[in-house]
């Protein structure tokens, strides 16, 4: 495959991974792209520590899905991402950001745009949807054969100076590379991110992980093979909209924005 085209077809797993192991060269393959990515002076500020031991993927899962069931019931979640959330078609054609919600359990549907409202709220908590996607959350993680968790140096990573800037642009394109070459590898890639939205929840899993003071853990990834035939969640979302080059790109000054490459 080549780079362009795995740039194409990068997509984030939102559904299961088979059972398989994800191989040691194939580890030791994401490992080297990721020390392939640029940082200042050669600092190379990251660093990854890759489980695959069944008692800690188990635990990590607990966290995940029990942050998820907080996050989704207290409505801090909705709240905090509302303006990216899309209920049609054609909202995403104009928008073409965002997700878009073309997945819900059908005693949700009729109330698809009130969901993110406190009304929605209280319906949401009576069907006990945040239990229901908790536990969803929980087994999907649970059923990752990989785990990838991401720290950086906090030597430099010093907050207020320009090298947390420098450490955190380098550590997203070291990411970047892993993320490129699981596409390429036919791996699925998925940030185990509800932790982070509930508080006291990530400290679990510095613990878990043992990581040491010297370094910050910035990211978590669940990692395995994608079934042939993907089975969506009950309640699922796409995003696969991009917003035309002439929203984003410009000629020459920021007050001109580039048409041409729309088509």
């Amino acid at each position: 495959m080549e780079l362009l085209e795995a740039v194409r077809r990068r997509r984030t797993t939102n559904g299961p991974f088979l059972p398989d192991p994800v191989s040691r060269e194939d580890q030791r393959l994401l490992a080297e792209v990721a020390g392939r990515a640029p940082s200042q002076l050669n600092s190379q500020p990251w660093r990854f520590v890759f489980v695959e031991d069944r008692a800690t993927i188990e635990r990590v899962a607990e966290i995940s899905g029990a942050s998820m069931t907080e996050a989704m019931s207290n409505g801090t979640f909705f709240e905090r991402y509302k303006r990216w959330f899309r209920f049609s078609a054609e909202e995403m054609e104009r928008t073409r950001s965002g997700m878009l919600f073309d997945r819900m359990p059908a005693p949700l549907r009729p109330f698809t745009r009130q969901v993110f409202t406190p009304r929605g709220q209280r319906l949401v908590n009576a069907l006990r949807v945040p239990q229901t996607l908790g536990e969803e959350n929980r087994r999907l993680v649970a059923g990752s054969p990989l785990l990838l968790g991401v720290m950086l140096d906090r030597a430099e990573k010093r907050p207020g100076e320009l090298s947390e800037f420098y450490s955190l642009f380098s550590m997203g394109a070291a990411v970047e590379n892993v993320w490129l070459t699981t596409t390429q590898l036919g791996l699925g890639i998925q940030f185990v991110s509800f932790p982070m939205e509930v508080p006291g929840a990530w400290a679990q899993l510095v613990e878990l992980l043992r990581v040491p003071d010297d370094l910050e853990l910035m990211a978590v990834y669940r990692i395995g093979h994608v079934p042939p035939e993907q089975r969506r969640p009950a309640i699922d979302w796409s995003s696969h909209q991009r917003k035309r080059p002439s929203q984003w790109v410009f000629r020459e000054t920021c007050e001109q924005p580039e048409t041409a490459w729309d088509e």
